[in-house]
């Protein structure tokens, strides 16, 4: 079993440091995306996408599993905190499709 990363963080966290002093509207210009789409990452109001993901690949030098995994780290940990009704396991039969 995999083990999780400790409250990892958000990744438009991460962007924003990527970023520097680059601003966000220069940014989503360079990146070919609105202001408000690449801010609503940054400020951790949205998550990345699989096509934010490529293109930060691209800008940055950095793989789009790079981003695109992050993500997913940050959403598991989230969703690990929810309250869901316990979910017994299915009991699968060794049989061939039909």
């Amino acid at each position: 079993m995999a083990t999780r990363m400790h409250n990892p963080p958000h990744p438009g966290e991460v962007l924003r440091e990527y970023l520097g002093d680059i601003s966000i509207t220069e940014a989503a210009d360079k990146l070919g995306v609105n202001r408000v789409t690449l801010s609503r990452i940054v400020t951790q109001a949205s998550g990345i996408s699989a096509d934010m993901a490529y293109r930060l690949g691209a800008a940055f030098g950095t793989s789009p599993e790079m981003w695109a995994g992050m993500q997913m780290q940050y959403d598991l940990y989230q969703a690990a905190k929810l309250k869901r009704p316990k979910i017994q396991p299915w009991a699968f039969v060794d049989a061939e499709p039909v």
